[in-house]
């Protein structure tokens, strides 16, 4: 193909992350799931109860004390979607972010869901021309079936053909997204805007409209418009 310089996939069977795909590929897939945290109460009380060593006794070298869930689970979880109570640990699933920390310290009570797919980040890459850019999260979750077709048709073909035609030489799809804006990437690939696609809030107060838009278009009576906003 005519690329205009390299382009990388990288994939991360979870959301651990460890291939380091967000920081280096120009597409990362990272392995996830939608629907409910599975919890084994069970062996929720054998950690707290010191039968099981949390994070899978990687921090066995030293005496840190008895295990506590609520400091070192529920109170570092960065959504606080986990409360213990009773004995009882429960989630709530449309809050959580799937930072892995839980299942981390406690592999043997959580696992992940059964509907499992993947999320896919764009525009990662190290120092070259611009410096270095995180990827940035273009679908939140899409399944991953064989023969894989809504994936290659519907995110790397298009994004494929932008970049062939807007990228410049020896830049990669980080940069050409950075000079054309995140709002181009979605229009070629036809997502719609969501929430968990915004990195920070936005740094100032305006918002662009294009005139298929705006009702009426940009075009407007001046004499009308004064009826209702005078000088």
């Amino acid at each position: 193909p005519a690329f205009p310089y390299k382009f990388k996939f990288k994939f991360d069977g979870c959301p651990n992350c460890c291939v380091a795909s967000i920081a280096r590929a120009d597409l990362s897939f990272v392995g996830t799931w939608r629907d409910d945290i599975k919890i084994d109460q069970e062996a929720v009380k054998a950690y707290v109860g010191g039968e099981l060593p949390p994070n899978g006794g990687s921090h066995a070298g030293r005496d840190w004390g008895p295990f506590d869930i609520q400091k070192e689970v529920i109170d570092l979880c960065p959504t606080g979607c986990m409360r213990y109570e009773d004995g009882k640990l429960e989630i709530n699933t449309p809050e959580c972010t799937r930072c892995m920390h839980c299942i981390n310290v406690t592999p043997r009570a959580l696992r992940i869901g059964n509907d499992r797919g993947c999320s896919i980040l764009a525009g990662a890459k190290a120092p070259i021309l611009d410096g270095a850019q995180m990827g940035s999260l273009l679908v939140p979750f899409i399944k991953v079936e064989e023969p894989y077709d809504e994936i290659k048709e519907t995110v790397i073909e298009p994004i494929w053909d932008w970049w062939m035609e807007e990228g410049k030489t020896a830049k990669r799809l980080g940069e050409l997204m950075k000079r054309q804006g995140f709002q181009k990437l979605l229009e070629v690939t036809g997502f719609k805007p969501d929430p968990r696609m915004v990195q920070e809030p936005r740094t100032n107060p305006y918002i662009f409209w294009k005139e298929d838009e705006v009702e009426g278009g940009f075009d407007r009576d001046i004499n009308e418009f004064r009826k209702f906003h005078q000088r």
